[in-house]
């Protein structure tokens, strides 16, 4: 139980790590075209039944959607999405990697899956965004933000088991 609970905060943290890298690496023209308000938007949206877009930017704004974006973006999408790492490994029976580090980079590449197959399709840019934005690269710019929240999680995990 106690794995649990750090992993949600290593998702957090790593969510926090995601948005300096995705920062950085908008400076230097590498975007997913995503941005907070269009998550809220989203998730807003499925909580009204409406589970893809033809073209989110094409959706009206909706009311406290960046708050809402916000919200998802650290709780589900950062802390909850966390769980899975100790989750697969209590549904496997597999024993826990030794190097967190190391399996949470791992993690991280592995939850690139999500905005390509899931969130981006999502929005009407279809697999790996490639109908995204002009000028956007999700597949990369995802990729690149990702690694680092698999970073937070494992770094969390791993200071969080041996205190």
């Amino acid at each position: 139980m106690e794995i649990l609970i750090w992993a949600f905060l290593g998702g957090v943290v790593g969510s926090v790590l995601m948005d300096i890298t995705e920062t950085i690496a908008a400076k230097r023209g590498i975007t997913s075209g995503v941005n907070i308000a269009l998550v809220g938007r989203w998730f807003l949206g499925l909580l009204r039944g409406q589970f893809t877009h033809s073209n989110i930017l094409n959706s009206p704004p909706l009311p406290n959607e960046v708050k809402v974006g916000w919200a998802f973006h650290f709780l589900v999408g950062g802390g909850g999405v966390a769980l899975i790492y100790p989750l697969f490994f209590q549904a496997t029976g597999l024993p826990l990697p030794s190097n967190h580090l190391f399996a949470g980079l791992i993690f991280g590449l592995v939850t690139s899956l999500l905005p390509w197959f899931i969130l981006l399709p999502s929005f009407g840019w279809g697999l790996f965004g490639v109908r995204g934005p002009q000028g956007s690269n999700a597949l990369l710019a995802s990729t690149l933000s990702h690694v680092p929240y698999g970073f937070g999680v494992g770094a969390v995990i791993a200071v969080g088991l041996s205190a």
